[in-house]
């Protein structure tokens, strides 16, 4: 669908602008989530997202989602459990599977060892999309892809509009609401509107967290990647042209790392002492290997009709690729435009590196058989859409998570996470930081299953503002446990849920926390559309551990 839809979403002027119950500012697995729990709901919602692909991190940027070890037998959402229904259904309707495969109960196209549903991002883009047309033929939704948000008009407290750009016909557009959720990658709302945020990393004096940094440094920032997608064509020479930096680039050292980046050796992501992951340690099209190839692979040539697919293709996003030269957060315009062209170069030297120095499993150096693969990403030149950003603005709200509620040593003789009164939903992962701008290194440490409480997705001061992702009130580190697909759809789903709500009692979203008998009207309504509030066994799960765990993210 185009994303037009039939006018009847509120207001249209008539130079495009347009007035709804509810604006969701970004289409990643969030700004889904809001915008299906608010049009589920009977809302009327304008969804605004830059590029031409819905999904974020899952498509746009080319991450197959991560998820906790029990997510086959327990989602936090129905509908977040639905979404991955159809992704596997829609492999059996529309793709050359074998038999075997088609059968599958728990179908993992990609057989990738990260996660139980490895997948082509083109795939969820297809499946977001037929998830929202009911809403936008019911003229409950207006979709609108690459419009850009370029202001915020703010009067008091409240957001009263934002003013998007539409980027295909060059105009300015109007966007008028009640209520506006932010569910940009790295709270570009946020800043727009002036609502009071953070960035960066904060001190252990201002939060007490085991793992905060001395001093608060806005600029300590984690690595982001540009993902790229690849298959392997052995005796094919698909080599790319030479970077222009890549001489620097080859022998760029992190201050902790035991070498150069551009290596099969790592630092432990836990122990940070030396490591290796190579490419390879046996046959590509393996069901499952403990190396960089299997990781995150998206397509299992086993799993389709024989020579419809020439090669596997692996989704790449390994800790070679993180970019930390600079931060992209916080920054003019300008030094972002230049942090991301160098984060893109960046992952196409360490491709470059790939197909021509490296190390090989069976001897020599170079595997000039790996190609891009750009048509899986939607893109020409073999790269996802979009940076996979790890972090960005995050709101002071009502109340923040801190280590201390959901980290293992943090909560010495505990068994769980804390219990928040106000939850709205769950999650589980573990504490992940990636190296920052400042050459911090990892911080991977084990976390309990946790909670979403309302409170984090309130700020502390504007009263028609709900973030949807990444930007809820978490520190830099509980950030890293908050920001994985099955979390960052539950948090929105509760954003979308929330807006609806106190739309249709005509209250400030913070209004339904702040009295005891709202919040349980609005738990209970969640708990109906299929929202755990709780982990059914909270007392017995075990942590999330790195061992025997899945890769890093």
């Amino acid at each position: 669908m185009t994303g037009q839809s039939n006018g009847t979403n509120g207001g249209r002027g008539a130079n495009g602008d347009l007035a709804a119950d509810v604006v969701v500012v970004g289409g990643g697995l969030g700004g889904i989530a809001a915008t299906l729990a608010a049009a589920r709901l009977g809302r009327r919602v304008v969804l605004v997202e830059e590029l031409d692909w819905l999904g974020g991190q899952l498509t746009a940027q080319g991450v197959p989602p991560d998820e906790h070890p029990w997510i086959e037998q327990l989602s936090g959402s129905e509908s977040y459990a639905e979404f991955r229904r159809a992704i596997r259904a829609w492999y059996r309707l529309h793709l050359p599977l074998t038999e075997a495969a088609r059968q599958a109960p728990r179908l993992n196209p990609g057989q990738g060892n990260v996660g139980t549903l490895c997948h082509e991002p083109w795939v969820a883009v297809r499946v977001i999309d037929e998830m929202l047309a009911p809403h936008e033929a019911a003229g409950r939704l207006t979709v609108l892809r690459r419009h850009r948000m370029t202001a915020a008009r703010c009067a008091g407290d409240r957001i009263q509009a934002i003013e998007a750009c539409d980027l295909e016909h060059d105009r300015a557009r109007v966007l008028s609401a009640p209520l506006f959720i932010d569910a940009t990658e790295i709270g570009d709302l946020l800043d727009q509107a002036g609502v009071e945020h953070v960035f960066g990393g904060e001190s252990q004096d201002d939060t007490g967290e085991l793992h905060a940094l001395p001093r608060a440094d806005p600029f300590d920032q984690q690595s982001l990647t540009w993902c790229l997608a690849a298959d392997y064509l052995p005796g094919e020479d698909h080599t790319i042209e030479r970077p222009a930096d890549y001489e620097r680039l080859r022998t760029l050292q992190l201050p902790c790392w035991p070498g150069p980046q551009f290596s099969w050796t790592l630092s432990d992501f836990v122990t940070h002492e030396p490591r290796e992951r190579p490419l390879f340690v046996g046959p590509t099209d393996a069901e499952s290997l403990y190396d960089l190839w299997h990781a995150r692979r998206i397509a299992w040539r086993r799993h389709f009709e024989p020579g419809r697919y020439l090669s596997d293709i692996t989704l790449a996003n390994w800790p070679q690729m993180d970019y930390w030269e600079r931060p992209v957060v916080g920054v003019s315009p300008e030094d972002q435009k230049q942090a991301l062209a160098q984060a893109r170069a960046f992952s196409l030297a360490f491709f470059y590196w790939m197909q021509t120095e490296a190390p090989r499993h069976d001897g020599g150096h170079g595997y000039p058989g790996l190609r891009l693969r750009g048509d899986v990403l939607g893109t020409d030149d073999g790269l996802a859409k979009q940076a996979y950003y790890r972090e960005g603005r995050r709101i002071r709200a009502e109340f923040t998570v801190l280590e201390q509620h959901i980290g293992v040593a943090a909560r010495p003789g505990g068994s769980q996470a804390e219990r928040f009164p106000d939850s709205v939903g769950i999650g589980a992962y573990r504490i992940d930081l990636h190296p920052s701008t400042r050459g911090r290194n990892t911080v991977d440490i084990d976390s309990y299953p946790f909670q979403i409480p309302l409170g984090a997705l309130l700020p502390v001061r504007v009263d028609n503002l709900l973030p949807a992702c990444k930007n809820i009130g978490t520190t830099r580190i509980t950030n890293g446990a908050y920001r994985e697909h099955a979390t960052e759809w539950s948090i929105g789903e509760a954003a979308g849920a929330l807006a609806a709500f106190a739309l249709g009692r005509g209250l400030p979203p913070r209004a339904v926390r702040a009295d005891p008998g709202l919040l349980e009207d609005f738990q209970r309504g969640l708990e109906a559309q299929g929202v755990l509030l709780q982990w059914p066994v909270f007392g017995a799960l075990t942590p999330v551990l790195r061992t025997g765990y899945r890769p890093q993210q």
